[in-house]
């Protein structure tokens, strides 16, 4: 993986490369990394206010270029500008602790960049929410092109622990199943982005009730074959996704976008200081996503309360196609748990495990390495399923 800062920490890493891999430019990201190299030598956690100045700054930068573009009418220009924008604070945010004041006031500003970006770059994403025991969960939804000629078949794209519908966006994935026929519902669940943050809806193992939600607004759209509804969901969706599509029948294909099989095993190697953590602040994270109260002293109770977020009895359930797609050098989720979720699948009747390998790239956590690399073989391999499912139908 390409590491921009040599001496510093994984997960600043990490979010440079996942910055670069989502549309990022490079003299952009080195404008706004390049003065804090020497707060990341100090630390995660120190260094997180640093990087969220240096990365807001860039922000502000390209703002008032979009700005200046749209007042001379040159909206493909701003367009890209928001876009971009939008991408480089999504990766300052998600850095950001649970306590820090900042944390709010910038997601907030995050959500009307994206809006921007929607209506100059990418006409046919939209906002919409999703009913949900009271409330809704908050989404972008891609209507690909195909739906102007009737139905198109969906995938349900679902987040990990700490990213959110606007990592989903800038990811590009949503426009590669657009391209093959395919719309996109990219969820913030409970848990995650704006459903956390704003609406204060924490994570939950049964995921096949919120997935089970999107599946009943689904089926109210015209735009939308019902019988052709996929779920996808990477890193801690790798757990998601295939809880879900074991136990809401409605889903027609899942593909686990690292296989985070027994995700509680790895908050204990964690806890002892084994394979790398995704955000700074981490325990104050993971407790503020499941709703659990108390600092990193209260973990053995979080911790027992975690061994159940695990796929062991669960992946047998699931009988449509699966897909097991992971680096060989993920550095948060063991390898031999992608093995473990492709060997208990025995009732998939279309089951399959993609290792990334180092020589081709896309080795890291979800690929965000050659995210587009991954990002493809998932969009074909969805793309054929929904095809081969279409066929048999007849």
């Amino acid at each position: 993986m390409f590491e921009y800062f040599p001496d510093g920490p994984y997960t600043y890493n990490l979010g440079v490369v996942a910055t670069l891999n989502s549309g990022g430019l490079i003299e952009e990201v080195d404008r706004a990394c390049r003065p804090i190299k020497e707060a990341a030598a100090a630390g995660e956690d120190a260094g997180t206010p640093a990087f969220l100045r240096a990365w807001r700054t860039l922000t502000d930068q390209l703002v008032g270029q979009a700005e200046d573009a749209e007042k001379a009418g040159h909206t493909r220009t701003a367009g890209q500008l928001w876009f971009r924008a939008s991408n480089y604070l999504a990766q300052a945010e998600r850095m950001l602790s649970h306590a820090n004041p900042d944390r709010v006031p910038t997601y907030r500003r995050m959500l009307e960049l994206a809006q921007k970006a929607f209506d100059l770059h990418s006409p046919r994403v939209s906002r919409v929410a999703v009913p949900y025991e009271g409330t809704t969960l908050p989404a972008y939804f891609s209507q690909a092109p195909a739906t102007d000629d009737g139905p198109a078949p969906v995938v349900v794209l679902v987040n990990g622990l700490d990213s959110t519908k606007e990592h989903m966006y800038a990811s590009n994935h949503w426009e590669e199943l657009a391209a093959r026929g395919i719309s996109c519902l990219m969820l913030d669940q409970p848990g995650t982005g704006e459903a956390l943050r704003l609406q204060g809806l924490t994570a939950r193992i049964d995921a096949e009730v919120w997935a089970g939600a999107c599946i009943d607004w689904l089926e109210t759209r015209e735009d939308v074959d019902a019988s052709r509804i996929g779920i996808v969901g990477w890193s801690l969706g790798g757990y998601y996704a295939p809880r879900a599509a074991a136990f809401e029948k409605r889903f027609a294909l899942c593909v686990a976008w690292g296989a985070n099989h027994d995700w509680g095993a790895v908050q204990r190697r964690r806890r002892e200081r084994e394979g790398e953590r995704p955000v700074p602040h981490y325990w104050e994270h993971v407790l503020w996503v499941w709703g659990h109260s108390g600092d990193e002293e209260d973990l053995d109770a979080f911790l027992d309360f975690a061994d159940d977020v695990r796929l062991d009895g669960v992946v047998e359930k699931i009988s449509v196609p699966f897909l097991i797609a992971h680096g060989a050098n993920d550095r948060q989720i063991p390898l031999a748990y992608a093995h473990r979720s492709y060997d208990q699948a025995v009732n998939s009747p279309k089951r399959e495990l993609r290792v990334f390998t180092a020589e081709e790239g896309a080795t890291e956590h979800i690929g965000l390495d050659h995210l587009s690399h991954v990002s493809t073989y998932i969009a074909d391999w969805v793309a054929d399923t929904f095809a081969e499912l279409a066929a048999a139908r007849g």
